[in-house]
């Protein structure tokens, strides 16, 4: 019955397309109608995903102020479930999801085409919310950001498959760097970090041959999303007034650590995978069962911030007076990453990498004694520190942090911590994260690992 639906489907919108193919406008618009679905698709799932993280992340809370022992519990009995998930039902569904993207980016020719459905389906999209809301509510110290772009790459693959061959189309590449834009701007309410997300991390084409799409695309998920959600940013607004410029010192200063330590998270994430891969099976299971215990272990002994994203963490940093971070809560949001990304359930590392570098500012600002103004931009400064070292993508670190905190007038101060980063952690390794996982996958799929580009996208 489903594959009479589907082909029903397919030929009534084959019969349409050549009444309407002849004029320009009639074929830029049947180009961009499934662009526009897929984009609304995208910011209605995007809030939707919010909303269950925040109902997570309430549930764990609640759970743990009556008693907070309970941690014990749920942490290690929510990672076994989350992992067991993606086990079973998808796993390809497992991690951040920013590398299945970028593989099946690569994947986009018409010889490895239909391998890209084994890194993006409903089916894992789906997996994908369920294994990482379990992880939320067992305090993984996890993020939505890179799930929310292998669901919108998911999406966006989904409507591609939908059009028939007689209908105008933009090439499967095209809908898959302008679906991950999509998912980052929805998912951070941040259009210009999702432009630049496509260009210096997905892209290896010229924006040029699909520019209004991925222009569309951003502004339909983000409206969508702002529309639900309302027009908010995602941490407020940092008081950054009455910078000195000797401040650059300590801008750069604390952009190299931040930049130094994502990188050795990164490493560090890259060895235990490639330990697990030589453990026996058994193995697998119960290294999960450890993290949980371990995480669980942390947050009762030592602090319970090592749970969860670490946007609380920020917040305090930024929008209260106690700007104090000593070097435990900066080996504690190193720990957690670490843990919680190794387990194979799902689960990004953006927001993670957001709050470790945040944790490094405000440590830094303890040492240098500085508050108010001065601390708020040591510890944006870390935050797009971090991020760089872990995604090597330091424009869209600067801009996403700048995007989530209107702050434009330190906008230097951004790109100058998120540059010495990235050189700082390109001493460690040439290579991101995403990088290095990214030919796994594209062997999961069943191609070889050295697999090029797709096609040139279809101009406009």
């Amino acid at each position: 019955m489903k594959r009479k639906w589907w082909l029903l489907w397919r030929q009534r919108l084959a019969g349409m397309a050549p009444a309407l193919w002849g004029h320009p406008l009639s074929r830029r618009a049947l180009l961009a109608l499934p662009l526009w679905i897929a984009s609304l698709a995208t910011g209605l799932v995007a809030v939707g995903y919010t909303r269950l993280f925040g109902w997570a992340e309430a549930l764990l809370q609640g759970a743990l102020h009556q008693h907070f022992w309970y941690v014990f519990l749920l942490s290690p009995l929510f990672y076994l479930l989350s992992w067991a998930c993606v086990q079973w039902l998808a796993p390809a569904a497992r991690g951040s999801g920013i590398p299945q993207v970028m593989a099946a980016i690569d994947l986009a020719t018409p010889a490895h085409d239909p391998k890209i459905n084994r890194l993006l389906s409903l089916r894992i999209a789906a997996v994908k919310v369920l294994s990482s809301v379990g992880m939320v509510v067992g305090g993984g110290a996890i993020g939505r950001e890179g799930p929310t772009i292998q669901i919108a790459g998911s999406l966006f693959r989904t409507v591609n498959r939908l059009i028939p061959a007689s209908w105008p189309r933009l090439s499967s590449q095209s809908y898959l760097l302008t679906g991950a834009a999509a998912g980052l701007a929805a998912a951070f309410n941040t259009p210009l970090g999702g432009l630049v997300f496509a260009v210096e991390e997905l892209a290896r084409v010229h924006v040029r041959f699909f520019r209004t799409a991925l222009f569309t695309a951003i502004i339909i998920a983000g409206l969508t999303a702002q529309a639900l959600l309302g027009p908010y940013l995602y941490l407020g607004y940092p008081d950054v007034h009455g910078l000195s410029f000797r401040i650059f010192l300590a801008v750069l200063l604390v952009g190299a650590l931040a930049g130094l330590v994502g990188s050795l998270l990164c490493t560090a994430i890259l060895r235990v995978m490639a330990w697990k891969r030589t453990a026996p099976r058994f193995m697998q299971p119960l290294y999960v069962l450890v993290a949980g215990l371990l995480m669980a272990a942390l947050a009762f002994y030592v602090n319970p911030s090592v749970l969860g994203s670490g946007k609380e963490l920020i917040n305090r940093l930024l929008f209260s007076p106690d700007k104090h971070c000593g070097a435990d809560m900066v080996l504690l949001r190193f720990l957690g990453p670490l843990l919680c990304f190794n387990t194979g359930a799902a689960g990004g590392v953006f927001a993670p990498s957001l709050a470790g570098g945040a944790a490094i500012g405000g440590w830094m600002a303890s040492l240098f004694d500085v508050l108010g103004s001065k601390a708020n931009i040591l510890v944006l400064a870390g935050m797009v520190g971090f991020l760089t070292g872990v995604t090597r993508t330091p424009f869209t670190s600067a801009i996403l942090v700048l995007e989530m905190t209107d702050r434009h007038s330190v906008i230097f101060h951004l790109l100058l911590a998120a540059m010495v980063a990235n050189m700082v952690a390109s001493v460690i390794d040439k290579r991101s994260l995403y990088e290095h996982l990214k030919g796994g996958y594209k062997v999961e799929a069943g191609a070889p690992a050295d697999t090029g580009l797709g096609e040139e996208p279809e101009r406009e």
